[in-house]
């Protein structure tokens, strides 16, 4: 899979090292346990406190390093390597059928409640959504899709706006004559899939409500009803991309809205004294192709870390979630799955320090180092020298 690393100008880490000290003591928001461990995480990522490892080529003796990365989702840095490394596991998982990109977003009504009830809510926004075209395709084809769904809890100018990103089969495996078939959606039924999913997630919201799970401000079960009826009248959005047949333009939707960042830093324009500035396209403002204009948005680092804060998830949570043939309780005959078509190509995308540019080969792991790290399990493979306040672990040669 050919992939590339986005060009970026200006570093979140930058913007944090330089004001979330100063908002910690005075912030705008209440910071949870899972905030402080992503802006850490990101703080020290590829940094001397979380380690380099020491590559040597046997050949010609040509030394990299790497630094470690903190793999956190959060940390812009790591989501666009991990997104590639996801994409490629999941292509070989697909059907070799068609595939559409559907969205299902919940009125912006219920962001209060949501606050409340992360887990809760986005549990059922996840799963009445994939819920839904289940049941829709098995009335209208018999068949079980496969669907890989994602969570984004913002939008373009990272305020809150819930909605579940879905790559879905086209089509599905009968389970009685085992055949692989293909469902040609010419028109699809918005008003009752909108419908249907707005049914289903107020069903588990009541659910909630009924068993004393829900997290809420409610007098009584009237007030919410009223509540329910009042956003019945928004548009619950469920909306469709044409079909994708070409397994690659399938990945590029899978890597684009999986494991990404909320920021990506190639949309930071401007880093200045106390400000950032980012790109967003404004989808209330539409050019004459109809497409919406890129605009720029300048945020104080007050206002800007609680807004990018809200959407760092309880850890644990999962906001990729697989259903229908996908999901982990079904085996797939291979004959009916994508065959690998594409070379896995990450290691070169990404300036693989393993890999000897001049004699073409995989070089040693000679040596990691990390700062003020103690001895573990995992470190008694190595032969261990101190020097200062840096532990160095040097690989034992059998």
């Amino acid at each position: 899979m050919n992939s590339q690393v986005e060009h970026k100008k200006y570093s979140l880490t930058d913007f944090f090292n330089a004001h979330w000290d100063k908002y910690v003591k005075c912030p705008t928001k209440p910071i949870k346990q899972e905030h402080y461990k992503a802006v850490n995480a990101l703080r020290t990522c590829r940094t001397e406190v979380l380690g380099k490892r020491i590559y040597v080529c046997p050949d010609c003796g040509d030394i990299s390093e790497s630094f470690h990365s903190c793999k956190h989702r959060f940390c812009p840095n790591c989501s666009w390597n991990d997104t590639i490394k996801w994409a490629e596991k999941a292509y070989l998982k697909l059907l070799n059928i068609p595939h559409r990109h559907a969205v299902a977003t919940l009125p912006h009504a219920l962001n209060p409640l949501l606050k409340k009830n992360y887990e809760l809510l986005n549990n059922a926004l996840l799963r009445s959504a994939a819920d839904t075209i289940k049941d829709w395709m098995r009335a209208k084809n018999s068949v079980t899709p496969g669907i890989m769904s994602v969570l984004h809890t913002f939008g373009e100018k990272k305020n809150q706006h819930n909605h579940a990103h879905m790559i879905v089969s086209m089509g599905g495996i009968n389970k009685k004559t085992n055949q692989l078939i293909i469902t040609a959606e010419k028109f699809i039924p918005y008003t009752f899939l909108s419908n249907k999913f707005k049914i289903k997630f107020e069903d588990i919201l009541v659910k909630h409500f009924d068993n004393n799970q829900l997290n809420h401000n409610f007098k009584n079960k009237t007030e919410l009803l009223i509540l329910l009826k009042k956003i019945n009248k928004d548009n619950w959005r469920f909306h469709f991309e044409p079909p994708m047949t070409d397994p690659l333009q399938i990945i590029k939707y899978i890597g684009r809205y999986s494991k990404r960042a909320c920021l990506s830093e190639s949309k930071i324009t401007d880093i200045s004294g106390e400000n950032i500035s980012f790109k967003y396209k404004d989808n209330k403002d539409k050019d004459a192709s109809n497409k919406p204009i890129e605009k720029i948005l300048t945020l104080h680092y007050k206002d800007f870390f609680p807004r990018l804060l809200q959407h760092v998830p309880p850890n644990r949570f999962q906001i990729i979630r697989y259903y229908g043939l996908y999901s982990n309780a079904n085996k797939i005959d291979e004959k009916h799955t994508l065959k690998p078509e594409i070379e896995k190509q990450a290691c070169t995308s990404f300036n693989n320090p393993k890999h000897c540019k001049y004699c073409d080969i995989e070089k040693i792991h000679f040596c990691t180092i990390f700062d003020r790290r103690k001895r573990n399990k995992r470190t008694e493979k190595f032969d261990i020298k101190k020097h200062e306040n840096t532990i160095i672990y040097i690989q034992k040669i059998a």
